[in-house]
């Protein structure tokens, strides 16, 4: 039996035992004939970055083929910004690959998410989804290499005190039952999530935890696997939706904003990167970080600051890009560093075998761990648009293969040291900083818009949009304005706790 299908979570792929990759639309059919299924969703992200439902009821065997195929038209003013009343009409039309049976639903119902396509019949170019497609088939056509990704998940779980077993403030990193409240409903999030396919790596209780007027406020955080980058979005999308249904049926409160008060940490959505050449990870050459790596890297050094626009959305994101927050400020990459903006994580580079020296009756495993090898992104947080984060992160990857300086602005990059260290101080002048307001990451994305456009991978009024939006906050001097303002800094936190 393959093994990447047994033991799996996915109802679907178990019950067609096929990966997602391969389902056809008379694989959906089967399903819902056997399975009894009563209801069929259509899911799909729209300019506020969450994800909207259109419901059908099986009328016939006729219709359900119909939908299937056809998809079905939606409002597209109503979903996006840059799409005029007079002509909104879109398709919405299924990926029979995201398909997954409904945890929260009473009646048996199938989910799929879906593509958006124009009056003419196709991909619309401004659409979140159809960006990223274009983002990773450039990658792909520029380096002959294939871009993976996978994202970090952080957000607070809110609920009232008991007051038993505090945990300790801002120590809640791997916390334990009793000390960590919300272990089970993670693990239930989790399991929910593997069912409908994410592909997780694991999950654990993060450093912030406070209480504040008899709520407790305890952060917890979901990691994937590498996947093709669409596919991560995908499941990043799912899982979002999952957690705050969860949280629901609980009487919980989620957020995911990257801010929610001073002195306390923020949640980031760190996102972790490789790039794969015929099933092999580039990232190492004879165990150090390759040319191939260092290449990405050096782009991601070159629009770290215009990347901002698509993963740090809202005036809420710069109050977590402050020093000494573990939040990245500048721009820099270094080695299992948590003070740069790009992490290589510890990545078992070593020769010994750690299985058999833990375990003595084991023999040696010979594992290829050069697969695990990935580099990270520390800037983003839960507002991002998560479709144009990875695209963007698609982009600056492969603009590094697309300059001639590329490694020398690596090694110029390069820290490792911790630069916050009054020692240090000296270094840290010498670096480029991260832009401070939604106004500052506007102009960054307006100065370098050209590479994000190229290859048609952005449109042009995805661009205007997204600046037009950022400026909109008229947030230039935010962050000084309410430095000592607690009152409203909490009105901006409630503004924007549903971000994302």
């Amino acid at each position: 039996m393959n093994k990447e299908l047994e033991m799996t979570p996915n109802v679907l792929v178990e019950f067609l035992q096929k990966p997602a990759s391969e389902f056809t639309k008379e694989d959906i059919i089967r399903y819902i004939y056997e399975k009894d299924i009563q209801m069929v969703n259509f899911m799909y992200p729209a300019g506020d970055g969450r994800l909207k439902t259109l419901n059908f009821v099986i009328n016939n065997a006729a219709y359900l083929d119909a939908i299937l195929t056809c998809g079905e038209r939606v409002d597209g003013s109503s979903l996006f910004s840059f799409i005029e009343a007079g002509s909104s009409d879109l398709y919405v039309v299924p990926r029979f690959r995201t398909a997954f049976e409904d945890p929260f639903a009473e009646l048996p119902t199938l989910t799929m998410l879906c593509s958006f396509f124009n009056k003419d019949g196709e991909p619309l170019e401004s659409s979140p989804e159809y960006t990223l497609h274009k983002a990773c088939k450039a990658f792909h056509e520029v380096t002959g290499m294939d871009f993976e990704a996978m994202g970090e998940l952080e957000y607070y779980v809110i609920a009232p005190d008991e007051g038993v077993f505090p945990a300790t403030d801002q120590k809640g990193y791997h916390e334990s039952a009793p000390y960590a409240k919300f272990n089970e409903f993670r693990t239930e999030c989790m399991h929910c999530i593997a069912q409908a396919g994410g592909q997780i790596k694991y999950g654990h209780s993060e450093v912030g935890n406070f209480t504040l007027n008899g709520l407790i406020y305890e952060q917890n955080e979901i990691e994937f696997l590498p996947c093709p980058a669409e596919n991560a979005a995908d499941q990043l999308m799912i899982a979002k939706w999952a957690i705050r249904n969860l949280a629901h049926e609980y009487g919980y409160n989620i957020t995911f904003a990257p801010k929610i008060t001073v002195g306390k940490a923020g949640s980031g959505l760190h996102v972790h990167m490789r790039i794969m050449k015929n099933g092999k990870n580039q990232m190492l050459a004879n165990g150090i970080l390759s040319e191939t790596a260092r290449k990405a890297i050096a782009g991601m050094m070159c629009l770290a600051s215009s990347i901002t626009a698509f993963g740090n959305t809202n005036p809420t994101s710069y109050f977590r890009l402050v020093p000494h927050q573990e939040a990245p400020t500048n721009i820099c990459w270094g080695d299992r560093n948590r003070s740069v903006l790009v992490r290589v994580p510890l990545g078992w580079a070593a020769k010994t075998d750690m299985c058999a020296l833990a375990n003595p009756l084991e023999p040696a495993s010979h594992y290829d761990t050069s697969q695990k090898q990935t580099v990270e992104m520390r800037s983003p947080d839960g507002s991002a648009d998560l479709y144009q984060l990875l695209a963007g992160l698609a982009v600056a990857c492969r603009h590094g293969f697309e300059i001639d300086d590329a490694l020398e602005i690596a090694e110029k990059t390069y820290v490792n040291v911790n630069i916050h260290k009054e020692e240090n101080q000296d270094r840290l002048k010498t670096l480029d900083q991260l832009p401070d307001s939604c106004a500052a990451s506007a102009a960054r994305l307006r100065q370098q818009r050209a590479v994000f456009e190229k290859y048609n991978v952005f449109s042009p009024s995805m661009i205007d949009g997204i600046i037009h939006k950022l400026e909109s906050y008229d947030d230039a001097s935010l962050r000084k304005d309410l430095e000592n303002n607690p009152e409203e800094m909490l009105k901006l936190v409630n503004t924007y706790f549903h971000c994302g």
